[in-house]
């Protein structure tokens, strides 16, 4: 019996590597948050209350990612261990491991994205707009 190689190919999937939660480490995390986008697509995993496909999340922090890239972000989340994702169909759908984060490092992800929101409060055109030089009086 021969099969198409096109056949072959779409039985053959990789699968996913997740990290045991032992395996996770603080300086994994903080490498995988470090990148702004990285940090804006988690954020928005933790908020929803469902997993989100990864065409969801093409427009994310004002920015438009190209679906390339949208990948290889996800891959860093996901062997940081901060993300489970999961095939459906032709569809990858990503869910956050925040509570399973949370028992073994208490208060990191809650810490790291309390600081990104009020880093965005505090770059926020309105407050900047507050925070103007003040002009420089010479001495007399």
């Amino acid at each position: 019996m021969n099969k198409s190689l096109a056949t072959l190919k779409l039985e053959v999937v990789r699968p996913l590597f997740h990290p045991a939660i032992e395996e996770v480490t603080v300086e994994g995390i903080l490498h995988a948050l470090a990148d702004p986008v990285r940090l804006a697509l988690y954020a928005e995993l933790v908020a929803s209350t469902c997993s989100r496909s990864c065409s969801s999340l093409l427009s994310v922090s004002d920015k438009t990612v190209p679906k390339s890239t949208l990948s290889q972000h996800f891959r860093v989340l996901r062997e940081a261990g901060l993300i489970r994702s999961e095939r459906r169909g032709v569809e990858m759908q990503n869910s956050s491991r925040c509570a399973e984060i949370d028992q073994r490092f208490p208060g990191l992800i809650p810490a790291i994205l309390a600081a990104r929101g009020a880093q965005q409060r505090a770059d926020s055109p309105r407050v900047r707009a507050g925070r103007r030089k003040q002009p420089v009086r010479k001495a007399s």
